[in-house]
């Protein structure tokens, strides 16, 4: 993998993109999504279709970064999230530069649809924080594992309200937010200017069909952002998009 700006390098280490890739400031929410040229962050209904080896890679250093994992109940029944979600050499590097060695894994369900049985819950090696919309019963609450805290954050007209959610993050002391999708939650942290870093990997294929863009939202949004890094591998593009700060 080679950097194209802000400066040329080749055969980038994982040091140095993790150099790039990172953040001093706090709460910092970053959005991971891979897309087809047209746009779509699907390909037969799933994102695995437009990866790659070096999309692989760069989707694990993230994670390297991360507070905490936020991920959409949707995403999570589609692409699957059971088990450790980073490997024993990310663990090591974590724990090194102070990290826990897992980051914490946080689900939004706006209407509380996730199986309590669902082996994300029984497979996760760090309790589980899961957001919703819906009041929340001491019954409720009692089906879930004893893993599982349920929080319940403001109701959008279709979501959880995103500034709820790093609000309660951030009070958990979760400043480096990394969310993985899918498009409808995108979409609603952008519409409530939630979304500091875009890192958008573009697959060299065009989809078309019905599939999702990566952002989906009934209200549109127009935010500026600045390409803080570009990276390049077999033609597909790496970015890293900040969010321009008003003058």
């Amino acid at each position: 993998m080679r950097a194209l700006l802000p400066e040329p390098i080749n055969d980038l280490s994982d040091d140095q993109l993790l150099e790039r890739y990172d953040s001093a400031s706090r709460p910092f929410v970053r959005f991971n999504f891979v897309s087809s040229i047209d746009g779509s962050a699907q390909a037969d209904g799933l994102s695995a279709k437009l990866g790659s080896d070096g999309d692989q890679r760069i989707f694990a250093l993230l994670r390297r970064l991360a507070d905490v994992v936020v991920v959409g109940a949707g995403t999570v029944r589609a692409e699957g999230y059971e088990g450790a979600l980073v490997s024993a050499e990310d663990e090591e590097w974590r724990t090194a530069h102070g990290l826990s060695a897992h980051p914490a894994l946080a689900l939004i369900s706006a209407g509380l649809h996730l199986d309590p049985s669902a082996q994300i819950f029984k497979q996760s090696p760090v309790p589980v924080i899961v957001f919703t919309s819906v009041e929340v019963t001491d019954e409720m609450r009692g089906s879930y594992p004893d893993n599982v805290e349920i929080i319940r954050v403001g109701k959008l007209e279709k979501g959880c309200d995103p500034e709820d959610i790093v609000e309660q993050l951030v009070a958990r002391g979760m400043g480096f937010i990394h969310c993985e999708g899918g498009p409808h939650i995108f979409g609603q942290f952008a519409s409530a200017g939630m979304v500091d870093s875009a890192c958008i990997s573009y697959s060299p294929v065009v989809v078309a069909g019905e599939g999702l863009r990566i952002a989906a939202h009934n209200q549109q949004t127009f935010q500026r952002f600045m390409l803080n890094s570009l990276c390049e591998e077999e033609s597909m593009l790496f970015c890293d998009y900040r969010i321009k700060k008003s003058d």
